[in-house]
């Protein structure tokens, strides 16, 4: 199998799975609540992976709130932030090209009272500045704008938000499920106040995320019914899955730039090889070239996505129509409506993304099934 679906969900680093059986094969079982040994080696185990990921991105350990994915940190971030701000107003905005864990949030909150502006990207998929400042009123209470588009790659100018925001006195979430591991960021240099992550995007572990609270935020806990997480975040951790993070966090970020430049030679040679053996009408390239190198979004409008797809996994070669978290949907990308691809090549694009763990080889193979493919097509 040749895996470019990586912006969905990533395979484990092998240092990741040793590190995980390791401590199965260790019998530390205990919960990290309790006052016992087993316990107590436990919540040390724990403190040691939050102090990693807390350095990964120059924060306080003690900002750093674990959380069940990247849709609970999200979740969590904005539902708790607002609810803990109502008095300074009850407006949110955000952008149309969000992942579905805000846009649905905002969805929510909009039917309890809240007021949601959703913002127009570029023909970039970018955020206007200019646009997010003649939406901010007396009222408004948070911004949510993700770093990278999980579907084109888009990356958001998050430390120019960022700086504008703190003049306005306005909260601001970051999604950063995507660009976590590939894009580095300083929480001393960047004014984010909640920003959200995950481990399965970098070759951790599913089911295991982090929230980042900036220490003096006013905000309400989202799970109740427990004090773990220092009363942030309710129910027993799941250890296993923060081992597994921590070490994803700590292989990732030791070899960040390498990593960047392989993973954009495997852009780009996939891309070369498109331009040299497809002819100009037979494709289209959603994704710009400033964005996340780890993801190309491609229309071919000769075929039906979901038949390439079925296509492409029978020969091996496993991508994806978009989101993961659309799965199975029929709507039509609503990234790609917002940055303005025509309506009559939205279900013919696919998105390959790319990983430490490809090669070239694997690359070259790909793009020759797809030509191969679209050589039958008339």
């Amino acid at each position: 199998m040749i895996y470019l679906d990586n912006a969905a969900t990533t395979q484990l680093l092998p240092e990741v799975k040793r590190e995980m059986i390791d401590y199965i094969e260790s019998e530390l079982f205990g919960n990290p609540s309790s006052i016992h040994h087993k316990g107590r080696k436990a919540k040390s185990v724990i403190e040691n992976a939050r102090d990693i990921i807390a350095d990964s991105i120059n924060a306080d350990a003690s900002e750093i709130v674990f959380t069940s994915s990247g849709s609970e940190s999200i979740n969590s971030a904005i539902i708790g932030a607002v609810l803990a701000n109502h008095n300074r107003g009850k407006h949110i905005i955000t952008s149309s090209i969000e992942h579905h864990a805000v846009l649905d949030t905002c969805k929510y909150l909009d039917k309890l009272g809240w007021e949601i502006t959703y913002l127009p990207v570029n023909k970039q998929g970018k955020v206007e500045i200019d646009s997010l400042i003649a939406s901010i009123r007396q009222d408004t209470v948070l911004v949510s704008i993700m770093y990278a588009n999980n579907e084109t790659g888009a990356i958001q100018p998050i430390e120019e938000i960022a700086k504008c925001l703190v003049d306005k006195n306005v909260i601001f979430h970051c999604d950063m499920v995507q660009a976590y591991g590939q894009i580095p960021i300083n929480m001393q240099e960047v004014p984010i106040d909640l920003l959200s992550a995950s481990a399965h995007k970098i070759h951790g572990p599913k089911g295991i995320g982090m929230l980042y609270i900036r220490k003096e935020l006013n905000w309400h806990p989202y799970i109740h019914g427990g004090k773990q997480e220092r009363g942030r975040r309710a129910g027993t951790e799941n250890v296993l899955g923060i081992i597994g993070f921590a070490k994803a966090v700590d292989v990732s970020f030791n070899k960040l730039q390498s990593k960047r430049e392989h993973i954009s030679l495997l852009k780009n040679t996939f891309l070369d090889i498109i331009i040299k053996d497809l002819a100009d009408d037979k494709w289209v390239l959603n994704s710009h070239l400033d964005g996340l190198p780890s993801i190309l979004n491609i229309s071919f409008p000769q075929i039906n996505a979901e038949t390439l797809l079925i296509q492409l996994d029978m020969l091996g070669i496993a991508c994806s129509h978009g989101s993961a978290c659309t799965s199975g949907s029929l709507e039509s990308s609503h990234v790609l409506k917002a940055i303005g691809v025509d309506e009559s090549i939205l279900n013919t694009a696919i998105r390959f993304s790319f990983s430490q763990l490809n090669n070239i080889e694997e690359v070259t193979i790909a793009v020759s099934k797809i030509v191969e493919i679209l050589s039958k097509q008339k």
